[in-house]
C-alpha cells in the first residue's frame, strides 16, 4: 500500500498541466466499503471526482470513469470521515469572567488552525468537528463547523451556508461547571431562571424588531447576543449542550420545549436513567466514553452501556471526543467501547459519523459515503473496531490530508518526542528538508 501511494504521488506531481485536471478524480478499488447507508461491500469502489462521491458500489458493478486514477486498496477497509460533534482543538478561548451568559461570543474569532490538534484529528481520520468553547458558563458563546481540509485560517476550514456565512450551534452548560461566585449562579435552580430570563429577552427584542417592520427609527438598539439567541429560537442555530446527572438532562429538555429550541446533549453521563425520556422527546445525545470515570461527582455515574441504553430506547446517538478528554487519534476505540457494552455495531458505527452529521445538521453533505456527498473518507487497515487497526490515510473533499507513510504525518499519529508540540520537533524523527 505505502509503495503504491509513493508511486501515485510521483506520477500526480510529474504530470504535464494539461492532464491535471483529472488529478481529482480517483476510483478506490478492493476495500471493504463501509457506507453506512445500506450494507458493507466485501470488494468495492469508491469512486472520487471533483472532491464529490461519484460512484460506490461493488466490483463489477460500477463503472470506473476513463482517466481516473485507480488505487488498490485490496486488504483495507474504507469509511465516511470520522465526524466529531464536540472538539476543543484549536487552543480556544470563548466567554470570560464578566457574565453567566454570552451568546455575543464567537469561538471563531478564537482558533489557531496551525494548531497541532488538527493534525492529531486527520491522524485519528476525523474529518468534521464541531469546535466548542468551555462549559464553564450557561452560555459560552458561538460554535463553528470546520471541515480538516487544510489551510492557514479558520475561513480557509469553516462550513459556509448559502449565504456564506460559517455555520456553528451555541455552546450550553448546565449542572456544577457554571455555579460559582456572583455574577454566576450558586444553585441548579438559579441557573435555569437565568437561562429563562436570556431567552424571555431575546423574545421580546424579536418582537420589537418585527413591530418595526424595518423603520430604522422603530429599530431597538442592536444587541449581538441576542440576535443569536433568535437564531436558536428560529431553529437555525442547534444548542449543544453539556449536561451529566440526570436531573440536569431534564431541566435541558424543560427549557428546549419550553422555548422551542432544537438541542443535542452531550456528555450525558446518566442518560441511561432517563432513556425513554430522551427518546420521547425527539432529542439526540453525543455521548463521550472514557475509561475511568470520575473527575467530577455529577460524572460518577457515567458507563459505558449508555449508548446501548440509548439506542433500545430509540434515541439517536453520536459519540464525541471533547479533546483532550479523548485524544482525537483514538476516537473509534469510543465506538468500540459502546459496542463491547451491547451497542449494535451498525449503531456504533453510525455514531460515528452520519448521526453526528445530523446533529450538526451536515447530513446532506457528510456522514456517509453516497454518492453526490462530500469525498470524505478514511482508508483502514482493518475492520474499525480492531485493537490492531491503523489509520492509513484520511481524505476529505477528494484530497489527502493525512497519510501514515509521511514521516512528519506518522509522528502526529503515533507520538514520540516533538508529537503534538506546536514548536517544531528538532532533531526528530524525520527531514523536514531544511524548513525549521
Amino acid at each position: 500500500m505505502g509503495i503504491q501511494r509513493i508511486v501515485i504521488g510521483l506520477a500526480i506531481a510529474l504530470t504535464s498541466g494539461a492532464c491535471r485536471a483529472q488529478d481529482n478524480h480517483f476510483a478506490f478499488v478492493g476495500a471493504r466499503i463501509i457506507p453506512i447507508v445500506g450494507d458493507e461491500i466485501e470488494r468495492g469502489v469508491l469512486v472520487v471526482e471533483d472532491g464529490k462521491i461519484a460512484a460506490v458500489g461493488r466490483e463489477g458493478g460500477v463503472s470506473i470513469p476513463a482517466g481516473a486514477k485507480r488505487v488498490d486498496v485490496s486488504d483495507h477497509v474504507i469509511m465516511p470521515g470520522l465526524v466529531d460533534t464536540h472538539s476543543h482543538i484549536g487552543g480556544i478561548g470563548g466567554a470570560d469572567g464578566s457574565a453567566p451568559i454570552q451568546p455575543d461570543v464567537r469561538i471563531y474569532d478564537s482558533i489557531n488552525v496551525l494548531h497541532s490538534g488538527f493534525r492529531r484529528a486527520v491522524a485519528g481520520g476525523l474529518t468534521t468537528l464541531n469546535i466548542m468553547p468551555g462549559s464553564g458558563h450557561l452560555l459560552s458563546g458561538q460554535t463553528v463547523y470546520v471541515k480538516l481540509r487544510g489551510g492557514k485560517t479558520i475561513e480557509e476550514l469553516s462550513i459556509r451556508g448559502e449565504d456564506g456565512e460559517p455555520l456553528g450551534g451555541i455552546k450550553m452548560a448546565n449542572g456544577t461547571n457554571s455555579q460559582r461566585a456572583k455574577p454566576f449562579p450558586g444553585t441548579r435552580g438559579k441557573s435555569a431562571a437565568l437561562v429563562r430570563e436570556k431567552y424571555v429577552k431575546a423574545q421580546e427584542y424579536r418582537e420589537k424588531i418585527a413591530r418595526a417592520e424595518d423603520d430604522p427609527e422603530k429599530m431597538p438598539p442592536r444587541d449581538l447576543g441576542l440576535e443569536a439567541l433568535i437564531e436558536v429560537l428560529e431553529g437555525k442555530r442547534i444548542v449543544h449542550h453539556h449536561t451529566h446527572r440526570h436531573d440536569d438532562i431534564m431541566t435541558v429538555l424543560r427549557l428546549a420545549k419550553e422555548f422551542g429550541f432544537r438541542v443535542v446533549l452531550h456528555h450525558v453521563s446518566e442518560a441511561w436513567k432517563v432513556a425513554d425520556e430522551i427518546a420521547a422527546a425527539g432529542v439526540a445525545s453525543s455521548v463521550i466514553l472514557v475509561d475511568s470515570p470520575g473527575g467530577k461527582l455529577e460524572a460518577v455515574n457515567l458507563i459505558h452501556k449508555t449508548g446501548r441504553v440509548l439506542e433500545q430506547a430509540g434515541a439517536k446517538v453520536a459519540f464525541h471526543t471533547d479533546d483532550w478528554i479523548t485524544d482525537s487519534r483514538l476516537f473509534l476505540r469510543m465506538a468500540a467501547l459502546g459496542v463491547r457494552a451491547g451497542m449494535s455495531r451498525a449503531g456504533a458505527l453510525t455514531a460515528l459519523t452520519l448521526a453526528g452529521a445530523e446533529m450538526l445538521g451536515l447530513e446532506e453533505r457528510v456522514g456517509s459515503l453516497e454518492v453526490g456527498k462530500d469525498a470524505d473518507f478514511v482508508i483502514l487497515s482493518g475492520d474499525p473496531f480492531s485493537v490492531y487497526t491503523k489509520v492509513l490515510e484520511t481524505w476529505v473533499e477528494g484530497q489527502r490530508v493525512f497519510d501514515r507513510d509521511d514521516p512528519q504525518d506518522h509522528l502526529h499519529a503515533v507520538g514520540g518526542y516533538g508529537a503534538g508540540d506546536d514548536l517544531a520537533p528538532y532533531l526528530c524523527c524525520f527531514d523536514d528538508g531544511g524548513n525549521q
